[in-house]
């Protein structure tokens, strides 16, 4: 089923069960499919069509998964727009990929306008306070009401999502999902949670990044669940959320586990209700599984990427112990392999980097023929990461590509490193790079964050690895900073970690 039809086919057979659960209160499924067709009218007065795109700057909303939708139904295209960049970094975007309409939430349109973050001539749709020459949101909506959208031609080619990478390694690109890649990739949820229409699911990341939209959210609106979306992250309405409206299933990356974790309320909070909770988008803390597992919730891990929808690998519930530290198997309707530099496979065990195959994966980069030509060769994804199999075929990381250290002809992942520096209570963020070494090429170096309060000695962290990993693995210096660069996304920029560790030792990079 095309994703365009999945609401109205809910409202079908589902009319009253409430869909979303939102700040601007409760949708039933036929309400949300109403409100799709009059966002869905207003766009095609504004001469919105196939092959259009709507860019969206704000938090997460009901009126931004009905403009999703509407945009599906119209055969064009959706951009959400990462609120936590500057300005100047949104023109960026936007003269890269030149939207036909932009609406921007209340909080971020001072910036926009200031800033003149659309091009002359884009029409600009204010939610909330309205900038001068902007057109409010209801007015906007409200030249929709009746609208004649007329018999569109969408199929599961149809380019649908233009979400942007995290550019932790890199200037960002828009990835372009078709309306099938989305539908492979809630197949893969709905594999993965064992997702049925009784579920409650709760979202709190961002819904500009695939892991918000994707993990569960539009998976679960295909199944007929009911979703409770909250603006941004905040872990005591999380706590409330869960024990109030019975959450079954929920996403929360590590930083938001760390924040649960440390909270007062989390050895008393009821979660008996979540069947499992899900992790990704970064390496995962073996004392972050072994705390959730602690409170008898699963911890299922996923990984993928921006380009894959982003379901490419997964854990299921009955995995989550016996397999804690992996990150699961190809998840259904997806295929992967591990290679070497020449494109050879790997045996179980061996590192290299990751490939995936599979509809979830993106058409290509927005206006980036080359990239996407390197990207997808071969009808496979070059993720770029480096990862291994085991025997029977569990995915670990190891690392990205770009970051993998080699000291004295001995390739090191900094992922196997950070691993046994995050598992100390006293290190509250990690990162390891490689320093430029006359002798050996290059050497290990660990930057660490201490948890608040804590005083961290070089002997104290080096003697971290004592017993743990072989020799020639142990970082041979550490940096203790206050916070770790990261990007919007809240991956580590590596770069500008390799540029502190070089201005600690008098270097240029």
């Amino acid at each position: 089923m095309p994703f365009a039809d999945w609401i109205a086919a809910n409202a079908g057979r589902l009319p009253g069960k409430t869909a979303l659960r939102a700040e601007t209160g409760d949708l039933s499924y036929a309400a949300l499919a109403r409100r799709i067709d009059d966002v869905a009218g207003a766009l095609a007065v504004a001469g919105i069509g196939r092959g259009r795109c709507v860019a969206w700057l704000g938090l997460n909303s009901a009126a931004m998964l009905c403009t999703l939708f509407a945009c599906a139904r119209l055969g064009a295209m959706f951009m959400p727009l990462n609120w936590r960049l500057a300005a100047p970094e949104h023109r960026a975007m936007l003269r890269d990929c030149p939207a036909a309409l932009l609406v921007v939430d209340t909080p971020f349109a001072g910036a926009s306008t200031e800033h003149r973050v659309a091009p002359d001539g884009t029409p600009c749709i204010a939610r909330g306070a309205v900038p001068a020459g902007w057109t409010p949101w209801a007015t906007f909506i409200e030249r929709g009401y009746g609208a004649a959208i007329g018999d569109v031609a969408v199929d599961s080619d149809s380019p649908l999502l233009l979400c942007w990478t995290s550019g932790s390694t890199g200037r960002p690109k828009a990835v372009v999902l078709s309306q099938g890649a989305l539908d492979a990739n809630a197949d893969a949820s709905v594999d993965m949670h064992a997702m049925t229409a009784d579920d409650r699911v709760l979202t709190t990341l961002p819904l500009f990044h695939v892991g918000g939209l994707n993990i569960q959210t539009t998976p679960a609106l295909r199944c007929g669940c009911t979703v409770t979306l909250h603006p941004k992250f905040d872990p005591d309405a999380v706590f409330d959320t869960i024990e109030q409206e019975r959450i079954t299933l929920t996403v929360l990356v590590p930083t938001q586990l760390e924040a649960m974790i440390m909270h007062p309320r989390w050895p008393t909070a009821d979660l008996s209700s979540l069947r499992m909770i899900s992790t990704g988008s970064t390496l995962v803390p073996e004392r972050l599984i072994r705390a959730v597992h602690a409170r008898d919730v699963p911890l299922i891990q996923v990984w993928g990427a921006t380009e894959t929808a982003p379901i490419a690998a997964c854990l299921h519930a009955d995995e989550a112990m016996r397999k804690a530290g992996t990150t699961g198997r190809a998840a259904a309707g997806c295929n992967l392999r591990i290679v070497d530099a020449e494109g050879r496979d790997m045996a179980a065990g061996a590192s290299g980097e990751i490939l995936v195959r599979g509809r979830n994966v993106m058409t290509g980069y927005w206006g980036d023929a080359q990239a996407s030509v390197k990207a997808l060769a071969g009808g496979w994804f070059h993720s770029g990461d480096i990862g291994h199999l085991d025997a029977e075929g569990y995915l670990t990381i190891d690392g990205r590509l770009k970051d993998m250290i080699i000291s004295g002809g001995e390739n090191i992942s900094p992922a196997e490193i950070e691993a046994v520096l995050l598992d100390c209570p006293e290190i509250a963020e990690a990162a390891v790079v490689g320093r430029p070494d006359a002798k050996w090429g290059e050497v290990v170096v660990a930057v660490v964050v201490p948890k608040p309060g804590v005083t961290l000695a070089r002997a104290q962290v080096l003697g971290l690895f004592d017993g743990r990993l072989a020799r020639f693995k142990h970082p041979k210096d550490m940096l203790v900073v206050d916070t770790l660069p990261r990007s919007a996304l809240g991956k580590v920029r590596k770069d500008d970690v390799r540029r502190l560790v070089a201005a600690q030792a008098g270097e240029t990079v």
